[in-house]
């Protein structure tokens, strides 16, 4: 039996075309993006906000992290990225607690890299505080300072803000990204949630001319 290898590479061109329009179709609604029940205020005249509900040892949210900090190095100038360490659960307070510890000692994403593999990559146990504090200590941090932020009173209203965000944009696993107190992403590999926040934050922009 004789090969068409003309046939066959335009039978190959065609199922490429078809990938690609696949790959950059429109977000389907439902599918992969979802609509809040009930819109949440970002501050009035302010940057799109771009939430990323996530921690650090979830497996999920490390194969996002090298993509999303890739897209943050080109974020477009009206579009604000904001991190949010999620607590399902009191075994994953540390580590919120020490995000934010970082974050008001003003090295808020020095350690993030050093974290992320801590958990997924190094297998290091930081369940606690005590395990915290050394562990960023011998990366350069202020012991007593991380120690006395960590259970700081401006701390715990953190926590309390974190929890209440979860609970109100209603994630249910991590990562999960936000647009504009409005659309939920959630459940997506790390090239198709980029795809789908760039194409919410265009969907977000647009709406804003409109209201003004």
């Amino acid at each position: 039996m004789e090969i068409d290898m003309k046939f066959i590479k335009q039978l190959f061109v065609v199922l490429t075309l078809l990938c690609v329009n696949q790959a950059f179709a429109e977000p389907e609604l439902g599918k992969d993006y979802k609509v809040l029940n009930s819109a949440q205020s970002v501050p009035a005249g302010n940057k799109i906000e771009v939430l990323e509900f996530f921690f650090y040892g979830c497996s999920h949210c490390f194969k996002m992290h090298p993509t999303l900090t890739a897209w943050e190095k080109k974020i477009p100038k009206d579009v604000e990225l904001i991190y949010v360490p999620t607590i399902f659960n009191a075994s994953w307070e540390p580590m919120a607690r020490t995000y934010y510890t970082l974050e008001l000692l003003g090295q808020g994403m020095r350690l993030h890299d050093d974290l992320f593999n801590a958990w997924n990559v190094n297998n290091i146990d930081l369940s606690d505080k005590a395990k915290i504090v050394d562990f960023v200590g011998q990366r350069g941090v202020d012991r007593k300072k991380f120690s006395d932020t960590y259970n700081s009173f401006t701390m715990q209203s953190k926590i309390s803000r974190s929890k209440q965000l979860a609970k109100i944009y209603g994630i249910r696993g991590t990562p999960s990204l936000t647009v504009d107190g409005k659309y939920l992403i959630s459940g997506l590999g790390p090239d198709e949630s980029i795809q789908v926040l760039n194409a919410m934050i265009d969907k977000a922009r647009k709406e804003r001319l409109v209201k003004r």
